[in-house]
């Protein structure tokens, strides 16, 4: 599976998570994003998206861990899963860019962008590649 996680970077960024080499990803709380993210494997594939002022994918991750409990939480129904640290894009993607593709309409990020976690499918997943390889604009 791939991935799409997003992160406030005033709280955590990517180049947070460049610093630190990986990190446990947590604080989701939606039911539809912690669904998601039981779902999620080690080995599975991550996008990560900035949101605040930058609004836009930044990088790659990999889950380096199954979903397991919050450790700093008492409900076990609130997971985490560990990341590892990818590569920046070789530019950032913003999401009024994937807004004007049209291949891009059903993915979750254009639907439904307040959705922390969400599946990337291999087209979407390509479309977002290749948009991070061409100049924008």
């Amino acid at each position: 599976m791939k991935w799409l996680m997003k992160s406030d970077p005033d709280t955590y960024s990517f180049a947070d998570l460049e610093r630190d080499g990986q990190t446990r990803w947590d604080g989701v709380s939606n039911n539809l994003a912690l669904k998601h993210l039981r779902s999620a494997h080690k080995g599975d594939a991550v996008l990560i998206y900035e949101t605040g002022d930058a609004k836009a994918v930044v990088g790659f991750a990999e889950v380096i861990s199954e979903p397991y409990p919050d450790p700093k939480q008492k409900d076990p129904r609130l997971v985490v899963v560990d990341l590892k640290a990818g590569r920046r894009l070789a530019r950032p993607v913003t999401l009024s860019e994937l807004k004007q593709q049209a291949s891009l309409k059903d993915f979750h990020l254009v639907r439904m962008p307040r959705l922390s976690v969400m599946p990337v499918s291999e087209a979407q997943w390509s479309s977002i590649l290749d948009m991070a390889q061409k100049k924008s604009g």
